[in-house]
């Protein structure tokens, strides 16, 4: 394995928790614990990221030695690794949770890649810290790949995400109980390696907030701004509602995305909010299949929809304000901060309806698109139609001849299809009369154009939650193939991909109430 330039600014510059062990505690006065990985009775690479090992300097003979296996199973240290679990807190559902922190992800070190950018690696699944609580640290194959597959998926698809490099087996069983039902039983053990250039969260700084410690709190702004914001100049105070005004701003174009691709992800809380923008903690996440804001994967969450797919622009919104209210103490004006959150509201209402264009055809926005929208988000619900076909499928529609049949592979229920057909084919001529205004019927040139700039932001294949079960059921058997074929076909989600054609079919109807392809628990 070729080596790697670790420059850890992290622990180098932040305090540390003065005591040692893994024994559970509260932290206070510092940002981390220093905290190595436990090792695993047999490490097994199962599967890895060529664009991420890239992204380090590392070809297919790197990863492949036995070293990589060992360093990223958790059961040995490159030179210049410091490992240590974050100290962070969080709004969870709503209720401030106190001190939360790293249960069972460990931070390897910073590495500078050959181009001189900055990669945090990060362990999940590498066994207790002091922020384990009643946990093992570790986590499951199940929810390992899961992650995996969606972290490397959404960075192909243009959404801003944290990475994955690899997927290691560890030889051992851990016991789960997959819906908190009391049906615990022992699954196979995994180890995720995450790659960001920083996980710092909303919660790393609502922590040092809650206990009043404000100079800790200054101290790790500063540090986040010289280190992950670097073009962000100018005296303390300035610099501060700049990058406030910065994160506000990320994380209205991360969520837009996130509707623009029909991703849901589940447990928002603000222990799982990347301060980069970044789609972060991939837990009971899913993907939207016939059309239904009102959907959330999480069953922790099935009563109150809190995270539900249609509320996720408001609760980022509320995640914000608890940002804010956290770095109040280290800025001292309200007005700069309600500022940034109003410009959040703006931003996104700009980004969606910049990308909700883009995804129907429209040269530009118009007034009375609004309404073309929210009619087809009623019909698309309420004719239970895929998200994802129904939009691939709208850049080859003629506008000038539209044609119904077009769909027809779309609809998940037939009683439904027939009873909103009328519906549907009015909405079709209404959308077409609008396309028409832009110039391009009777225009080969211009429906072209129009076509490939659908299709580049409507993706063809998304990592559907029967498509991932598929991949785990296999690999829980030792079957790697059917894993291996699902990340091929994510690499490149918005080309047609001859013979791959089962992978953007709808969700079969097996799939509808099956454990793993509808909802998920929190439970990894």
């Amino acid at each position: 394995m070729k080596d790697l330039v670790f420059d850890n600014r992290f622990v180098r510059e932040l305090p540390a928790d003065p005591e040692a062990g893994t024994h559970v505690r509260q932290v206070h006065g510092a940002c981390y614990s220093r905290v190595a990985p436990t090792p695993v009775r047999h490490p097994d690479l199962l599967a890895w990221s060529p664009e991420v090992a890239a992204l380090l300097g590392w070809d297919e003979g790197d990863v492949r030695s036995p070293r990589f296996a060992a360093v990223f199973g958790g059961n040995e240290l490159l030179p210049g690794m410091e490992p240590y679990a974050a100290c962070y807190g969080g709004h969870q559902f709503g209720n401030w949770a106190g001190q939360l922190g790293d249960g069972r992800a460990i931070t390897l070190g910073e590495v500078i890649d050959p181009r001189g950018e900055r990669w945090e690696l990060q362990l999940k699944g590498a066994g207790p810290t002091p922020y384990s609580r009643h946990a093992d640290g570790r986590a499951v194959l199940r929810s390992s790949l899961r992650e995996f597959v969606c972290s490397e998926a959404m960075h192909h698809l243009g959404v801003p995400t944290t990475r994955a490099l690899s997927l290691v087996g560890t030889g051992e069983r851990v016991v789960r109980d997959m819906f908190y039902d009391g049906n615990a039983r022992p699954e196979p053990g995994a180890v995720v390696c995450r790659v960001a250039p920083s996980f710092i969260r909303f919660g790393n700084f609502e922590i040092f907030a809650s206990r009043g410690e404000e100079e800790l709190l200054g101290r790790l702004i500063d540090f986040t701004i010289e280190r992950d914001f670097p073009e962000i100049q100018g005296d303390t105070l300035a610099r501060r509602v700049e990058w406030f005004d910065e994160v506000c701003r990320r994380t209205a174009l991360l969520v837009a995305h996130w509707m623009r691709v029909g991703f849901v992800h589940g447990v928002m809380n603000t222990d799982n909010m990347s301060i980069l923008g970044l789609t972060i903690d991939y837990g009971p996440y899913g993907w939207i299949d016939d059309f239904d804001p009102d959907w959330t994967p999480n069953t922790t969450d099935a009563g109150g929809r809190r995270y539900r797919f249609g509320h996720q622009p408001r609760i980022a919104h509320w995640n914000l304000w608890q940002l804010a209210n956290a770095v109040y103490p280290a800025i001292g004006e309200a007005a700069p901060l309600e500022e940034a959150l109003t410009r959040f509201a703006a931003i996104y209402e700009r980004e969606s309806r910049r990308m909700t264009a883009d995804k129907l055809g429209l040269a530009q926005w118009q007034e009375g698109d609004e309404a073309l929208v929210d009619e087809l988000h009623r019909l698309l619900a309420a004719s239970e139609m895929d998200m994802t076909i129904f939009h691939r499928r709208l850049s080859s529609l003629d506008p000038g001849a539209p044609d119904p049949f077009l769909f027809a592979d779309a609809f998940y229920d037939e009683a439904k299809r027939a009873e909103h057909a009328a519906a549907f084919e009015a909405w079709l001529a209404r959308y077409s009369t609008r396309v028409a205004a832009d110039g391009v019927v009777g225009n080969a040139e211009a429906l072209e154009s129009r076509r490939a700039r659908m299709d580049a932001v409507n993706p063809i294949y998304v990592p559907r939650n029967y498509l991932a079960q598929q991949a785990i059921d296999a690999a829980e058997q030792g079957e790697l193939g059917e894993l291996s074929a699902l990340m091929e076909v994510l690499r490149n989600p918005y080309a047609p991909q001859p013979g791959r054609e089962r992978f953007a079919a709808r969700r079969p109807e097996w799939a509808r109430h099956k454990a793993g392809c509808s909802m998920l628990s929190c439970s990894s």
